[in-house]
Parts: C-alpha cells; structure tokens; sequence
C-alpha cells in the first residue's frame, strides 16, 4: 500500500478517533462526579478480569501437565481466581485492597524516579522527573493519612483522570488525523 493510501486510510478514521475521545471524556466526567461507584466499577471490573485470568491459567495448567512447572501454573492460576472472587464477591474489602495497593506503588516508584532524577541531574529535564516523583509520593502520602476513607473515592477520581486525559489525546489525534 503506498504512503498515500495510507495517509488516506487514516484521514477517514478521523471521526472513531473522535468518537473514542467523546466517549472516554464522557466517562470521565461521569467518574469525577461520582467517584464512588467508578471506584466500585473498577474494583469490579478488577474482579471480573482476575476471575478470567485465573480460570485460563488453570485450563492452561493442565495441558501441560507433564511440564516441571505445572505446580507453579496451577498455583498461580488458582491464586488469581480467588482474589478475583474476592474482590467481585467482596468489593468494599477490594476497595480498600486496591487503594492500599496503588498507595505502595505510588511510594515505591515515587522514590525511584526521585533517585533517578538525582541520578540524571546532568541532562536536560531531570527537574521533570524529580517533580514527577515528588507528586507520586505526595499522592501516596495523600492515600496513607486518608486511609481507609480514601478506599471509597481515590481509585474512582484516578480512573477519572485517566479516563479525561485519554480523551483529551483522542481528540488531538482526531484533529490531526482530520487535517491530513
């Protein structure tokens, strides 16, 4: 296909790019003004995926099961499918799992890009990564001195943004894809 057939390919996909950006901003909005059940819905959907991903592994695990690590697989597997029925069959205990969850991360990677800023002090940017750090460990802390209340509502507004953002670089695909 040449560059131009392509080009044109992608100038028509304009209007589902924009469509994936209407969609997304929609969510997010829908998330930011009720944080609560967007929390609910992602420790669910959480659930639901865990559920899958488990029952797979353990069908997985047993076409294999002459392979030295068949244990390991069904192990990893059955692990998966009970803390996805825990967080479907239990989704307030999820909550509070998954935001005490992201609040680690948020800390540990937090400290990391701090280091790493120190560590890339020389190159041009470095003052981003370390104000990128500084804000992961501010939310952990954030996370840390709200919890458990913050179970209810931080996995919801995180969605949200997440949901705003993608919408929002959507839509400047979409223009861009228009203007080819």
């Amino acid at each position: 296909m040449t560059a131009t057939a392509n080009s044109e390919n992608l100038r028509k996909s304009w209007g589902w790019m924009a469509f994936l950006a209407v969609v997304s901003l929609i969510g997010g909005v829908l998330a930011l003004v009720n944080p609560f059940a967007a929390t609910l819905a992602a420790t669910l959907m959480a659930g639901w995926f865990f559920m899958l991903l488990g029952g797979l592994q353990v069908i997985q695990s047993f076409q294999v099961q002459g392979w030295g690590g068949f244990l390991w697989a069904l192990l990893f597997g059955v692990l998966s499918l009970l803390v996805g029925i825990s967080l479907v069959f239990n989704p307030l205990a999820g909550m509070v799992s998954l935001t005490l969850l992201v609040a680690v991360l948020l800390l540990v990677t937090g400290a990391i890009k701090v280091f790493y800023a120190f560590a890339l002090r020389p190159v041009t940017g470095w003052g981003w990564v370390l104000v990128s750090g500084i804000l992961s460990i501010v939310l952990a802390v954030f996370i840390f001195t709200n919890f458990p209340y913050a179970a209810g509502t931080v996995l919801g507004i995180f969605l949200a943004v997440e949901l705003i953002s993608n919408g929002v670089l959507f839509l400047f695909i979409a223009l861009g894809l228009r203007q080819l």
